[in-house]
């Protein structure tokens, strides 16, 4: 089957406009659905296959402020009682899974502590759920222990107790560096908090951190960025994540375009933002890091690994634990009931709070690793041949001609390889490798 050459610079709209742009799952969450929430009761009775990895992921759902981007399930209202109240929910729930057939015994390969801001909460609060969560899922085999932070939330105390409760990746949200960017996007730290909280981190010596920045955020400047990065350079993190901004639905910035009717939001369009990024990747390589993925630089491969990414992105079971949290166990996809008070009601009562799930067939399966694992930029045809029993050059040979035909694609013996253009616009190509069913606007 023959199709045209696509211009990618045309049919990509380049204003930054509302919706979902990053693609982190297969088949779209909106096809999820409370109908399939009996598959997760059946698949958590059958064994599981030993071979399989086990990670889990703890959402902790509390922020000091919501940043004007932020599409996450997050509450900045809720006071030392109900966060109290919301670890024991958490550990119980734990328990729960922990005497279900297809992850009793199991031991996680990797943990994330995601949010929201983990780093919200206090030390206490911290030994309390880790302890619980270790009865239920011991850690001794656990290989990475990530953990997210806010720099205006970390004092050297609750750093030790980090370091001492086994945390071995800590990914700093810096997003910028200067105190009027990260002010008019409602980020709650300062630019003095960054480097206070970063000194502090290398003092008590975790293996690997991390640090993020936004392209794109509203107020940024080719100026502003080249400083971002000369700053990131000076700090040398272990390892470097950048994303491109997007504007969901769910965001302040996107109600203040309804308000004032604007179609296009006010930050860069995505040829700056890819242009921006671009910059970073290549003053990181003249610095010795190597691009990991469409989004990471790494200093030493050899030594920083990011588990959780490239576990799940190759068919790992997660078990995601706390409100609106996402799991993907022996194939089903799930998500915990999305309301603070309802996700609270289920736990207490002794019931898994699982709101909606899908359980795909096997060539959606197939599809999932292949649109994550292009994100890292290549992809081994081998490995889709071995494990699916599919040759991804022809299955997908519509999908990837115009990649081919733009230079974005090349093949290298086992591999095709995304080039720099490719892999800076890859979740914009993705859709083409969706069953027809599945390209829709709305993801969420």
């Amino acid at each position: 089957m023959t199709t045209e050459p696509k211009s990618f610079d045309e049919t990509i709209e380049e204003r930054t406009q509302a919706g979902n742009y990053f693609v982190s799952n297969y088949p779209p969450y909106s096809f999820w659905s409370p109908t399939q929430v009996d598959r997760v009761t059946s698949m958590l009775q059958r064994e599981a296959d030993p071979s399989t990895p086990l990670g889990v992921y703890i959402h902790i759902p509390f922020c000091r402020k919501r940043c004007h981007f932020c599409y996450f399930k997050v509450y900045t209202d809720k006071n030392s009682t109900e966060v109290e109240g919301y670890v024991d929910a958490v550990v119980a729930e734990a328990k729960l899974y922990a005497q279900q057939k297809a992850l009793a015994g199991r031991k996680p390969l990797f943990i994330y502590f995601g949010g929201g801001t983990p780093s919200y909460i206090g030390s206490k609060q911290l030994t309390k759920l880790v302890t619980g969560l270790r009865e239920a899922f011991p850690w001794d085999a656990a290989q990475e222990v990530a953990f997210e932070c806010e720099p205006g939330t970390l004092t050297e105390g609750k750093l030790k107790v980090l370091k001492e409760l086994g945390i071995t990746r800590l990914s700093l949200g810096i997003e910028n560096f200067d105190e009027k960017i990260l002010n008019v996007n409602g980020r709650a730290h300062g630019a003095k908090e960054i480097d206070r909280a970063y000194a502090a981190i290398r003092a008590i010596g975790f293996d690997q951190l991390n640090i993020d920045l936004i392209a794109g955020m509203v107020g940024e400047t080719w100026d502003n960025w080249r400083e971002n990065v000369r700053r990131t350079l000076e700090l040398l993190p272990e390892s470097v994540t950048i994303y491109q901004m997007e504007v969901p639905y769910n965001t302040t910035i996107f109600q203040e375009m309804k308000v004032f009717g604007e179609s296009s939001a006010p930050v860069a369009g995505w040829k700056t933002k890819r242009d921006w990024v671009d910059y970073a990747f290549t003053e990181l390589e003249k610095a010795g890091y190597t691009i990991g993925s469409a989004y990471t630089a790494i200093r030493d491969p050899q030594k920083t690994k990011f588990l959780y990414r490239d576990a799940l992105w190759h068919g790992a079971d997660m078990l995601g634990m706390g409100v609106a949290a996402f799991s993907h166990v022996q194939g089903v996809h799930f998500q915990n009931e999305h309301e603070f008070d309802t996700y609270r009601a289920r736990v207490d009562a002794g019931k898994l709070p699982i709101y909606r799930a899908l359980e795909p067939e096997n060539e959606e399966r197939m599809i999932r690793e292949l649109i994550l694992q292009l994100k890292l930029g290549h992809l081994s045809k081998s490995y889709f041949a071995d494990k699916f029993s599919v040759d991804i050059e022809a299955r997908f040979a519509e999908g990837f001609a115009p990649l081919r035909e733009a230079g974005y694609l090349s093949s290298e013996a086992d591999t095709l390889r995304l080039n720099r253009e490719g892999l800076l616009r890859v979740d914009a190509l993705l859709k083409d490798f969706f069953l027809p069913k599945h390209r829709v606007d709305r993801v969420v």
